[in-house]
């Protein structure tokens, strides 16, 4: 036994060596969970003298379960055939597979990716008379995937409203179709699992013989499939190892409960709970504050994680002036780092709450040259939304731009197919002249071997692309991207090329964010403008060397470990989010997220926020994020950035979180924020009446000092930011 507990601390040892019946491993980050699952599998093997046949550990990862299976291996000196490591989706196949004959399918099914249940979906609203473009595809998919995640049948479902209505018809029409194609998705993989082991006493009992030990990573990941799954694989010993933190639950997007470490202290009352605070990855000063934001959340086990790497430098906190100040100051830090040969780019991690907050990190880190490479997304100017509409600005600057003209010349949707498009091009090449040319002569009324709605579709499009051509002469590129947006109705669009909510919300941020970047670039022309975004997205393909900073997504940073973490947009309403703002669990969630980030720091911590944020187009005043608050002052040291303007400089001082603003180096001393019961006035969705700019609808309203801060889009799609307290809204019925 002595290699199987070597080196390890006293809380891992008692983990490994953990005698018969349910355990629950709270494993802090940093803590070595991996070590603990991998020498517990071991010990199990050979000192409990568990056959490696009866032995199941489930993994979320295939590339964590392979890494899991070799470290196992190389402790116990050989191959261990028959031990069940894996996901819980291919743990579930093979044993479908395998127990075939007691289900709806052959037992070679087939695993229908998203492409297929796309098309299955499309044909089942086909069966059911329903159309297509209302109830897109990839939203029922979403639903009907929560269904299952939730063990909820095609015929047990329950409306809330009209869309569940419908999706659960097309649920019940594409799980028939499932079985006559003989196919499942991957949800049914847990789904069917946990429906078979229910019904089927033999096959259940079988598994359960077979199984005598179960082991569970990442347990606040798990779903009520998985979690149910293991309740039932686990009786009657209920010889079930969790290894979970509730702290780094931050995947309820995606169906995950963290609450199932909490249940699982409910369901087995005798479990044995065992603490892993001891850290391996962090400073003392990076963990303490971690703990201060994490410690407001509720429903939680309180731990004390501690570290031997007693000293470390302290948290930096940078005030930027604006993002693109908050970009410069990343990327002048990282050279700066690396210049001194503190750290190689490939130690360094940018994390940010949403996807749109990159673009002003890439073009900082572009113009700097400093390399970097997207993990857990694409680069913001290759993101659909954003190539269809600068493929629109491209035509416009060039309308022989045939690349452009052919992305964009049915998005959104214009009637014009695949066979009409082709007939267009031999039309064009048969002409002799341009795209152009040939769209100009259709808007004249020119007769073409298209047919009629064909060629009066080109021919709007035509005169569409003349308009904006003559907006080029009033060089105002911001009324110009407005004007072809609005016209075309691409924000409308975006909700029927979007899965869910999330992602809607995701793409339209996406695209203020470029709203914003043309905001901010109006002293260029728009060639200048393409050139200086082509650059970008050029270098995009070309920084491939491993040695580069990594940009990412909190969400994506989950798992992972830099020594140097700059954690980016900590201001109200991006981090934590505004969609959390009046909901408890989200905002909960939101802290999670703030801790995992935190936690993937070796050596050092940056926060940056910015006091003005271009939103809307409008360059408006940032709130500090309350996560900042909570980090105590003797924790961290501040450096601030110069104001442009001495209206602006004394805003700054009135808001700022600091006593004053810092120069380079000092120590940052944070004071509370003003906190006020008084209800906001004005929710989102209320219309109101302003008496220049008439009547519009509240797209978010937050609390400003003593004031109240109100966004309001308006009948003429103008957006505008105002002062409750000088704005006057009135509130109108309805």
């Amino acid at each position: 036994m002595t290699n199987l507990v070597n080196g390890l601390n006293p809380q891992q040892r008692e983990a490994v060596t953990a005698g018969d019946g349910p355990v629950l491993v709270l494993a802090g980050p940093g803590s070595g969970k991996t070590r603990v699952l991998t020498h517990r599998i071991a010990y199990l093997i050979q000192e409990m003298g568990v056959p490696a046949y009866n032995i199941m550990a489930v993994t979320f990862t295939n590339k964590a379960a392979s890494e899991m299976r070799g470290r196992v291996e190389n402790l116990l000196g050989g191959r261990l055939d028959g031990l069940q490591i894996g996901t819980f989706h291919a743990i579930c196949s093979r044993l479908l597979r395998r127990e075939a004959d007691y289900t709806s399918y052959n037992r070679d099914y087939a695993i229908y990716d998203t492409d297929d249940q796309q098309a299955v979906v499309k044909r089942a609203l086909a069966d059911l008379d329903l159309d297509a473009k209302k109830f897109t595809p990839g939203r029922v998919l979403n639903k009907i995937s929560m269904w299952k995640n939730e063990l909820v049948r095609p015929d047990e479902y329950v409306s809330r409203d009209y869309f569940e209505e419908i999706a659960g018809r097309v649920y019940r029409r594409y799980q028939e179709l499932l079985v006559e194609n003989n196919a499942m998705d991957f949800d049914d993989l847990l789904m069917q699992t946990v429906l078979l082991m229910e019904s089927a006493d033999s096959v259940r009992e079988r598994w359960q013989r077979r199984l005598e030990h179960i082991l569970v990573d990442e347990f606040q990941d798990t779903n009520m499939a998985q979690y149910r799954l293991v309740q039932i694989l686990g009786l009657p010993q209920n010889n079930i190892f969790v290894v979970g933190d509730e702290d780094q639950g931050i995947y309820a997007f995606r169906g995950a409960d963290y609450r199932n470490v909490l249940q699982f202290r409910q369901d087995y009352p005798n479990a044995r709970v065992i603490l892993l605070e001891q850290n391996y990855r962090s400073t003392q000063i990076v963990l303490d504050a971690a703990r201060a934001v994490i410690d407001k959340n509720t429903n939680r086990t309180r731990k004390a994680l501690f570290t031997e790497r007693t000293s470390g430098p302290l948290v930096t906190i940078y005030e930027a002036y604006s993002e693109r100040d908050e970009g410069d100051y990343v990327a002048q830090r990282i050279l700066e780092m690396v210049r001194r040969r503190e750290y190689d780019y490939r130690d360094i991690a940018v994390m940010y709450r949403t996807n749109a907050q990159s673009r002003s990190l890439e073009e900082a880190f572009v113009k700097a040259g400093v390399p970097y490479r997207l993990v857990g997304g694409v680069a913001f100017y290759r993101r659909r939304e954003i190539r269809d509409l600068l493929a629109y600005l491209r035509l416009v600057n060039n309308p022989n731009d045939t690349v452009s003209f052919e992305r964009v010349i049915n998005v959104p949707g214009r009637g014009i197919g695949a066979k009409s498009l082709e007939t267009f091009r031999t039309w064009v090449l048969q002409r002799g002249d341009s795209i152009w040319d040939a769209l100009q002569a259709l808007a004249n009324g020119e007769a073409s071997p298209l047919a009629p709605k064909a060629a009066k579709s080109f021919a709007e499009f035509g005169r569409m692309l003349a308009e904006w051509r003559d907006m080029l002469a009033e060089n105002d590129l911001l009324a110009l991207f407005d004007e072809i947006t609005a016209r075309i109705g691409y924000n409308l669009y975006v909700h029927s090329i979007s899965d869910t909510p999330e992602q809607v919300a995701e793409r339209l941020e996406n695209i203020n964010e470029l709203r914003n970047n043309i905001a901010d670039s109006r002293e260029l022309d728009l060639n200048d403008f393409l050139a200086d975004t082509a650059l970008v997205a050029d270098v995009d393909t070309l920084l491939e060397d491993a040695n580069q900073v990594t940009l990412l997504t909190l969400h994506a940073a989950k798992g992972l470990e830099f020594p140097v973490v700059f954690i980016t947009g900590l201001e109200e309403g991006l981090l934590p989010h505004a969609r959390s703002f009046d909901d408890p669990d989200a905002m909960q969630e939101e802290r999670r997220l703030m801790y995992v980030g935190l936690t993937r720091a070796k050596d050092r911590v940056y926060l940056c926020y910015a006091f003005r944020r271009t939103l809307y187009g409008d360059s408006i005043p940032g709130v500090p994020s309350r996560f900042l608050c909570d980090i105590p002052a003797d924790l961290t040291e501040g450096v601030s950035a110069g104001m442009s303007s001495l209206r602006d400089r004394q805003a700054y001082q009135r808001q700022v979180t600091w006593d004053a603003p810092a120069s380079s180096g000092s120590r940052a001393k944070i004071i509370s924020f003003p906190q006020t019961t008084k209800p906001l006035k004005y929710k989102s969705g209320m219309r109101v009446r302003h008496h220049k700019f008439g009547e519009g609808m509240v797209i978010e309203s937050r609390r400003y000092g003593d004031d109240e801060e109100v966004t309001v889009i308006f009948a003429n799609k103008v957006t505008k930011t105002l002062a409750a307290s000088f704005a006057n809204l009135e509130i109108l019925e309805g």
